[in-house]
């Protein structure tokens, strides 16, 4: 059968597309990966079915037909708030995984904490809109993590991730993302702090692999990925009292 190379995946190496299947580099983290996903689809969450290794050592997951969220228009308020309802379900069902002692992750940011299993990278580059369902792709970064740095990440890549945009317009979007994952008070006051450091910590893998040669992250950091998060950053400190105030 036919492979055709698909397009993105920064650092997933090269991923085709063989018939209703998608291929790619298995990782140290493929094994509990794939028990997560599992764990999460007999829960009834729509997540790409992984089906193991392939006869070339690849993984070999479901494709899931559909747009990436990136690619389309601007996201409404509507669908953010369907975005964050989808986030906080994915939180929800992963509270009851239980990862082993021996398990290896892949995930390239350090989290604060050991809370719940995360994707860690839930934005509009790895969310397939569908006709039907909503789905998030790309799970080799999952590893344990916290629910606040999870949602920091979600909630400034879907709502706060072009520095160009009006700040209410960003406030806005900001608010119907979490009216949809509906955070607890405390969450909510560390939210912004959060993102800000989240962002930080994501430029800075960015600039300190630039800087040593380390790849992906180091070329990704001299191709626009590094000015970008670095204005990302300078916007949510110029605006934090009203992002603040809209979360």
């Amino acid at each position: 059968m036919e492979e055709k190379e698909l397009a993105g995946g920064n650092a997933s190496g090269i991923v085709v597309r063989k018939g209703n299947t998608v291929r790619k580099p298995a990782t140290a983290a493929t094994k509990v990966v794939r028990r997560y996903l599992q764990f999460l689809g007999a829960r009834g969450l729509r997540v790409p079915r992984h089906f193991g290794l392939d006869s070339f050592g690849r993984q070999k997951l479901e494709f899931v037909d559909g747009v990436l969220a990136m690619d389309r228009p601007r996201l409404a308020r509507a669908e953010l708030v369907r975005v964050g309802q989808v986030v906080r379900e994915l939180h929800d069902a992963s509270a009851g995984f239980a990862w082993n002692a021996g398990d290896e992750f892949d995930s390239p940011i350090p989290a604060p904490g050991q809370e719940l299993m995360c994707h860690n990278d839930l934005a509009p580059w790895n969310l397939v809109v569908g006709e039907a369902d909503w789905v998030f792709i790309d799970w080799d970064a999952a590893a344990p993590s916290t629910r606040l740095w999870d949602l920091a990440y979600a909630a400034q890549s879907f709502a706060v991730n072009n520095p160009g945009a009006p700040p209410d317009a960003a406030a806005g979007d900001l608010q119907a993302f979490l009216r949809g994952f509906g955070p607890d008070d405390a969450l909510l006051r560390e939210l912004v702090p959060a993102m800000i450091e989240r962002v930080a910590a994501m430029y800075q893998l960015l600039r300190s692999s630039h800087e040593a040669g380390i790849e992906p992250w180091g070329s990704m950091f001299s191709t626009g990925h590094g000015e970008h998060w670095a204005a990302v950053h300078r916007y949510l400190l110029e605006h934090r009292r009203l992002l603040d105030a809209s979360a």
